[in-house]
Parts: structure tokens; sequence; C-alpha cells
């Protein structure tokens, strides 16, 4: 059995050279196709029955059970540890904006810890609506920031966020990448830089850095979503759908007495498309075009906000902060306002959402509710 078309030429070739015969290892190749095709149809078949429940002609958020084929990408060197065997298969969709379809066009292989935090920088970077840069080091956002076009001029921005951390960290841009731009990331040291396209100097350029990985995502592949977000646990795995709220702050509930300014509203904008990228506890303090704070992965929520300041190389004061999820107490908010921040976005829900927008009065601060929670494990 024949699946797939690309192959009639070599076999109709090798029965022409053999009188019309198949080897043995040409026959397992082939099985090996169709049974994988098979079972792919197969898999689709079982998960949309098990949306169907029973008598009820409505389908089931989830399927009562789950099957899913990805095909090898390639083989890795190793994985998150170089004692640990790893590989990379995708999806079989060329549609979806994803480090999967990705082109290299120079560098060493991709190794394991450079898809995991490539994935993170694209993800970031595909929900800035405006020219912007993403820099990443062990999949949180180190810089950030955006533009009117200059491209250049964005990756500066992002830099100066956290130079230091920076150095050795993925880079991902959502426009093409000129020659200004080029020259500009030439000047640090990358893993990894993706961008939607290169322009031919641009190229030239990064070529002079040969051992820097330089992917290209194609503007054609225009799809974010790819269904299900599923992680392995120790026995099972959890399924998800993918959190890709895209909301408008403008709808957010004002819960101080004093309402954001325009520029805060952006600001307040660009921080609350950065922090649901942000490891849980995340705090983000930010302008309206650059991340100038991060507070990732703490155990408590103050110590986040103590560290996005410690973090901050550039002024806090006039920033806004961006919380993934509510504040248990004023603490937080106090020592915000002690940073400088003059405006603050949080889900809410908190039993002392009261004792909180209370601190935010007291300190002339702006506060904004989305009823959207960001955690992220």
């Amino acid at each position: 059995v024949v699946t797939d078309p690309e192959d009639y030429p070599k076999i109709l070739e090798e029965m022409a050279r053999t009188g019309g015969r198949i080897s043995e290892t040409t026959n397992f190749e082939l099985a090996k196709k169709t049974f994988q095709l098979t079972a792919r149809y197969d898999g689709a078949i079982s998960n949309y029955l098990g949306l169907l429940g029973g008598e009820s002609p409505e389908k089931r958020e989830f399927p009562d059970t789950f099957s899913v084929q990805f095909d090898k990408a390639q083989d890795l060197r190793y994985g998150e540890n170089p004692h640990q065997k790893a590989a990379f298969y995708r999806e079989r969709d060329p549609r979806l904006s994803a480090l999967s379809n990705a082109r290299q066009l120079q560098g060493k292989e991709l190794s394991y810890n450079n898809i995991m935090d490539g994935d993170a920088a694209w993800q970031i970077v595909s929900d800035l609506p405006l020219p912007g840069v993403v820099i990443i080091k062990h999949a949180n956002p180190c810089g950030a920031a955006t533009s009117d076009g200059d491209m250049a001029e964005a990756f500066r921005k992002a830099m100066a966020g956290d130079p230091v951390s920076a150095f050795g960290g993925i880079v991902a841009l959502n426009r093409p990448v000129d020659k200004k731009a080029a020259e500009e990331l030439v000047k640090t040291f990358f893993e990894v830089i993706i961008a939607p396209g290169f322009t031919s100097d641009a190229a030239e350029l990064l070529d002079t850095k040969k051992n820097v990985r330089v992917l290209e995502i194609p503007e054609t592949c225009t799809i974010r979503s790819a269904g299900y977000d599923f992680r392995r646990v120790m026995g099972g795995l959890l399924l998800q759908d993918r959190d890709s709220a895209d909301f408008d702050i403008r709808k957010a509930k004002v819960v101080t007495k004093r309402a954001p300014t325009e520029a805060e509203y952006q600001a307040l904008d660009f921080a609350w498309r950065i922090v649901k990228h942000v490891k849980s506890n995340a705090i983000v303090y930010a302008t309206k075009d650059q991340l100038v704070g991060v507070g990732a992965g703490q155990m408590s929520r103050v110590d986040s906000v103590k560290i996005a300041k410690m973090k901050a190389i550039l002024p806090t004061t006039g920033c806004v902060l961006g919380s993934d999820a509510f504040f248990p107490f004023r603490d937080g908010v106090d020592m915000a306002a002690q940073a400088g921040i003059t405006a603050l976005i949080e889900p809410g829900g908190s039993i002392k959402d009261d004792e909180v927008i209370g601190a935010a009065d007291e300190h002339g601060m702006a506060m904004i509710f989305t009823g959207i929670r960001h955690f992220k494990h």
C-alpha cells in the first residue's frame, strides 16, 4: 500500500528495475507510513466521537480518550540536562505560527532548551500588536519593547531593560529584520534569533556569527492556537484550552477613585500582554512600550514586587505594574507605590480586595480589575 504520492516515482523506478518486485526494506517503510496514517485517522475519529455525549447532540469539552500523533523533526544532543536523552516532534500543520514550522537559516543544531525558550519568546512577541522585540532567558522575559516600526530601536529598548540577563538569551522579533536591526543584534551574543524574515544584507551580517541559530517563521504561518495545551504528569496527562484570551483593557473595571490616564492605559495594556507569559507569581513594571522590571516565579507575590524593583535598571517612577493574579494583601501595593508605580492591572477576586483598593487610593494610584487570571507554571 502506497499512501504518499511523493513515493510514487521511487516505487515505479524500483518496480521497473526489479521486474515488478518490491524489496522487503521498501515494503517495511511503506507499512510504517500506512499504519501511521491509519492511526492518525483512527485517533482523530476516536477523539471526535469521544466528544459526543451519548444521547445528547452537544459536544463535550474534552473527549473520553485522547489520541495525538506527532512526527519526529529531529533527534537532540540531549534534553534539559546532558544526562537526559531527547527528540523534537512536530504537529502536522504548516499553517501554525510556531517553531515547528521555522526554517533554520544558519547556526548549530537547536538544543532542547533552545526550543523551549524559543517557543516562549515567539509566543510573547506574537502577542504584541505593534512591532516588537522580546528577549528570553530560561523561559522568562528579561527584555521586551515595541516601536513605531524601527526594529533596531525596539531591540535597543528591550536590551536596556536587563542587558546582563540578555547575554546568551533568545531573541524574537515580530517583524522582518533589516540591516539596522542586525547591526544591533550582532553586538551581543545570543543563542537564537527568531523573526518572520530577514533582508539579504541583514542575513549577510548575521552570517558573520556562525554559531548563532537564526530561525525564520514565515509570515504565511498565521494560526496561533493548536487546539489543546497539554502537560505530562506522573501517570497522566493534563489538558486545557490555551491561555489565549485577548482582553480589551478598556473594558476592565476601574476600582479606584482615579481612573488611568490615556498613557497609563497604554502602559497597562503592554504590561498585561507580558505578565501572562511570566512564571507565577508574576509581577512586571512597564511603560507603554518597554519592560522595566520582572519579578518571576516567587512563592509570595510581595517578593515578586520586590524583585521587579530590584531587577529594574531603568527608573520605575511613572511606570505601571501588571500582576498575573490578585494581591492577597495591601503590602504589594504599598511596595509598588514606594517604587513610584502610578497604576496597576490585576484580575481582582481577593477577599481583601477592598483593603488593596484602599491602599491604591491612599497612594493616588489607578487600579483596574480584569477578572481574568494568568497563572503560569
